[in-house]
């Protein structure tokens, strides 16, 4: 049995993650194996969570994965852990368009887990009460175990809001004082991630572990996440292990922090060697490397910085083996980001813009590529403010008011971020071509 707690809010900007990320980090102080869990597709948040942990942050997205796959998932990711802590996306029932599909609420019913609610208390005292008992009443399926108080102003101000919520039935579990020391610094697309700021990052996290370390029950909140049932789904794997037969370069550092952990397991399970690449940092591909996966991140932050690695941005531009891009990936390999060159791989030029594209895509795949086929369904979702022109003449994919995507049997390059856990095909597909790719 996984011990689990699920920590939500009534709304984002409660500080569920900063609690979320306070109590991990509490709780591996005193030695406790903790697995990290994000509702929804964010990519950052998980990022601290590994910080607090030293385990991979994983994600749990009915929406991406479908349904089915989020306890397996789970599973997986929790596999050795004492505890599992989940921390929840936007308010406790918000879920994706007008339903609470691949809300906090669904995941946490289909963990069968114990919800801790966030509230913040910084403009009300007695309200506290009638707030808490309405998210306990909505909806009886969710089991709405303990209240953590966040940003109390004084001695008083708890003891009221306490004394309000012992008339509910619901325990406090923590009260927080409101602290500058735990804010985490945000732009554009929101928080600054963690491998951007790791000495920073590091300091702020023994600053969050002291605070809600001392303002919350811990030992109340284990054995109320002890009380959750045992998860009857089968562990999710990538596939038993494989000897590895080729090298895919797979880029990271401050540039390109964006990645879900599944996708390394399914592309070594598939028989890849995966080797990091830091496109800030190294001027050359790994030797041997017959495919090149670049995810998500901020390269339009180190626009000058990617720009001014020439060495690696002509081997790139003249790389003949499959290369996999999503959102700023797609950036790299435009011809220029901002005016400044890039790796000349696709014949388009990419800006900042002031609009934000936000959302989850049901997309079709509407031609043959390196990863997909053509009629195959896939859902992913968008987050960026940067646009490119020219638009492709054929995308790779379609949805209802949109398309996306450039393709050919080498490269493929979108917008669209998938989670490969609910697509594996994709990871055996890229493994075969880059197989094909000659060595030397």
């Amino acid at each position: 049995m996984v011990a689990r707690l699920v920590i939500a809010a009534p709304s984002s900007g409660a500080g569920k993650t900063t609690v979320a990320t306070g109590l991990m980090a509490a709780f591996a102080r005193r030695g406790t194996t903790v697995s990290p869990h994000k509702v929804g597709p964010d990519y950052i948040d998980p990022g601290y969570h590994s910080l607090a942990t030293g385990r991979p942050g994983r994600n749990l997205d009915p929406w991406l994965v479908g349904e089915e796959l989020v306890a397996p998932l789970f599973l997986h990711g929790a596999a050795g852990a004492d505890l599992a802590i989940v921390e929840g996306v936007m308010g406790l029932y918000d879920g994706a368009g007008s339903g609470e599909f691949a809300s906090t609420a669904h995941v946490a019913r289909l963990l069968e887990a114990p919800v801790v609610l966030v509230v913040d208390a910084a403009r009300q005292s007695r309200s506290v009460a009638a707030l808490v008992h309405g998210f306990a009443s909505y909806d009886t399926r969710i089991r709405l175990g303990g209240v953590i108080l966040n940003r109390i102003g004084s001695e008083r101000h708890e003891r009221i809001c306490r004394e309000a919520l012992a008339e509910s039935g619901v325990p406090v579990l923590g009260a927080i004082r409101r602290s500058d020391a735990v804010e985490t610094p945000s732009r554009h697309l929101g928080l600054v991630p963690a491998a951007e700021r790791r000495t920073q990052a590091v300091r702020a996290m023994d600053a969050v572990a002291d605070l809600v370390g001392a303002s919350c029950d811990l030992e109340g909140l284990l054995r109320l996440a002890r009380t959750a049932p045992p998860v009857t789904a089968v562990p999710w794997s990538p596939g038993p292990p494989v000897p590895a037969v080729t090298r895919i370069a797979v880029a990271g550092g401050q540039a390109f922090t964006f990645g879900y952990t599944e996708q390394a397991e399914l592309l070594a399970a598939a028989g890849a060697e995966i080797v990091p690449l830091d496109p800030l940092a190294d001027e050359t591909l790994p030797e041997g490397t017959r495919g090149i996966v670049i995810g998500g991140g901020f390269p339009e932050v180190y626009a000058a910085e990617l720009s001014a690695n020439e060495p690696l941005r002509r081997e790139v531009g003249a790389f003949d083996g499959p290369i996999s891009a999503e959102c700023a990936g797609l950036l790299y390999l435009a011809r220029r980001l901002d005016d400044r060159p890039m790796c000349g791989v696709l014949d388009v030029e990419a800006r900042m813009t002031g609009t934000l594209t936000l959302g989850y895509r049901d997309a079709v795949a509407v031609r043959d590529s390196a990863l997909t086929r053509d009629g195959e369904r896939y859902r992913g979702h968008e987050f960026h403010r940067t646009a490119v022109a020219p638009a492709p003449d054929r995308p790779l994919f379609r949805w209802r008011g949109g398309a996306d995507g450039f393709a050919d049997d080498r490269v493929t390059a979108s917008y669209l971020h998938l989670h490969w856990a609910g697509s594996p095909a994709l990871a055996s597909r890229f493994v075969a071509a880059c197989r094909r790719v000659p060595v030397g």
